[in-house]
């Protein structure tokens, strides 16, 4: 079977985008997680922190969670724009890719390399490779590949886009082998973060639920969620913090500014 090509030869696959709200044309933000809920758990303190700042921010879903335990697509999809209202999010799409089976190949880099290009951000949030969950792991492969083919010309080139600007990659910290780049501040949008992931109801732990238990639906996984929040912005002298994993080095205009900076000196 042949590869499908995006640079003007071969199969293309089909990309299929699934707008759940109105979405912006441009974005200075995007966060680009495998579910629906993972950007939530993991980045929703630094998204409202900057859309506070006044920054245009949005979400990108890799899949409608249909390999979920618990709740459904359609009920996934709802939850997610309640998430996104809370949030105050300029954009939220899916593109509707299949959960469970996220991989490194052409359908996928592509259906990221045009939402790139659609939104033009100047920052992308995603997963870290180093995740015990399959899709989580691909989907940190699939947008640093597609963030870097969205700059190339040639790429896509007969799909009506045009190239961007190569934006910066973010990885958000959840293993405790990966040591952050940085650490957010977020202890002023703690509480409108819990708000935002608990509306997947679905999801988590409802006392008179009679789906499957899983272990984000346990009594106590919210809490270690909050937790590990507390933890990181230990580190940094603060109530709440969000980690991110940077493979660049870190270009820094006024050290003076980033080092007296409130910080932990036993972290």
């Amino acid at each position: 079977m042949s590869v499908p090509s995006a640079s003007g030869g071969g199969i293309k696959p089909q990309v299929t985008t699934r707008s759940i709200m109105a979405d912006a044309t441009q974005l200075d933000v995007l966060a680009i997680f495998s579910h629906p809920d993972d950007a939530e758990l993991t980045v929703a303190g630094t998204l409202l922190k900057l859309k506070a700042l006044g920054y245009r921010t949005g979400i990108a879903d890799m899949t409608r969670g249909e390999m979920g335990t618990r709740g459904t697509p359609d009920i996934r999809a709802k939850e997610a724009l309640d998430a996104a209202r809370v949030m105050n999010l300029d954009a939220r799409v899916n593109l509707a890719l299949p959960d469970g089976h996220l991989a490194l190949n052409e359908e996928s880099k592509l259906a990221v390399a045009r939402i790139l290009r659609k939104h033009q951000p100047k920052l992308v949030f995603t997963s870290h490779w180093d995740d015990p969950h399959p899709d989580h792991a691909a989907t940190a492969h699939i947008v640093r590949e597609a963030a870097r083919l969205a700059t190339m010309r040639r790429y896509d080139k007969d799909y009506g886009t045009n190239p961007i600007k190569m934006p910066a990659v973010a990885h958000a910290v959840y293993s405790r082998l990966v040591v952050p780049s940085f650490i957010v501040d977020v202890s002023d949008f703690a509480e409108k973060k819990m708000e935002a992931i608990r509306a997947y109801a679905s999801q988590f732990y409802l006392a008179d639920s009679k789906e499957p238990e899983t272990r984000i639906a346990q009594k106590g996984f919210l809490r270690q969620i909050v937790d590990r929040a507390r933890y990181y912005g230990s580190l940094i002298g603060a109530e709440d913090g969000e980690p991110f994993y940077v493979r660049e080095a870190l270009n820094v205009d006024d050290p003076m500014a980033l080092l007296t900076r409130p910080m932990n000196i036993y972290s």
